[in-house]
């Protein structure tokens, strides 16, 4: 039976505390206002046990590749390099960031929507995607 996400992109339809949560993380101004400005879309892939995330945007491509629960070394968007897990709990795609600073990104996927919640020290963000 097929994961509700398979052979979909999610399209950014909202975003809020976006700004809040990317000066959290230490972006500049510019790379900020870059990423504001961007309508991205998410898409998850599956092979085996190899998942990719891919996320892409009228600026950038980028894309992410794990097995759950398996520990990888990440490059951020923003340019970090941090230790990586994902681990799926119930619905929830669990995407724990160790690094300076660390955060934590929680992906829930449904048939017609994303939401996804972003926590980096005190400050949390949620972006919602629709199905496409």
């Amino acid at each position: 039976m097929p994961e509700v996400w398979e052979g979909k992109a999610y399209k950014l339809t909202e975003s809020k505390n976006f700004d809040e949560y990317m000066k959290a993380l230490g972006v500049g101004f510019v790379l900020r206002k870059l990423a504001n400005s961007a309508k991205s879309t998410i898409e998850l892939k599956k092979e085996g046990d190899q998942y990719t995330l891919v996320m892409s945007s009228t600026v950038r491509t980028f894309s992410i590749s794990f097995k759950l629960g398996e520990e990888f070394e990440e490059q951020t968007m923003d340019g970090r390099k941090v230790k990586s897990t994902v681990t799926l709990e119930g619905d929830k795609f669990i995407h724990k960031q160790e690094g300076t600073p660390s955060s934590i990104t929680i992906r829930e996927f449904t048939e017609k929507e994303l939401i996804v919640t972003m926590t980096v020290k005190d400050v949390t963000c949620i972006r919602k995607y629709t199905a496409q």
